[in-house]
């Protein structure tokens, strides 16, 4: 049976996580198929506390491989952070196609008024 899980590496006092899909029995820093992310619980400044390949996330759950509630928790709040992040790129062109569309019924409706204009 397949696991996605955390391996801890890092220095004493300073964890870093990889997130990781490996057979249930292998040791839990040992062997694993394939590495989808990482988590850095102490990141500070701009270095990032989480990274996930949603791509390869999905393909092994996909498959059928069980990830654990830490990680469950964890692709949730990425999931979030990556929907945040697209919705102002989703979101601008709109309000730009209809600023632009305001300004075009603007100037229509001062054609219109012009040509409505008996003088």
């Amino acid at each position: 049976m397949l696991t996605i899980r955390l391996a801890r590496h890092g220095a004493k006092k300073k964890p870093v996580y990889h997130i990781t899909v490996a057979e249930k029995s292998a040791p839990r820093d040992g062997r694993f198929i394939e590495r989808v992310g990482f988590y850095n619980p102490v990141a500070r400044g701009q270095s990032p506390e989480l990274r996930v390949d949603l791509a390869r996330l999905d393909h092994w759950l996909g498959v059928g491989a069980q990830p654990t509630e830490r990680v469950r928790q964890l692709v949730g709040k990425w999931r979030k952070e990556a929907a945040a992040d697209q919705e102002p790129l989703e979101a601008a062109p709109k309000g730009g196609d209809e600023s632009a569309g305001g300004t075009a019924g603007g100037t229509a409706g001062e054609k219109a008024g012009e040509s409505d204009d008996p003088t």
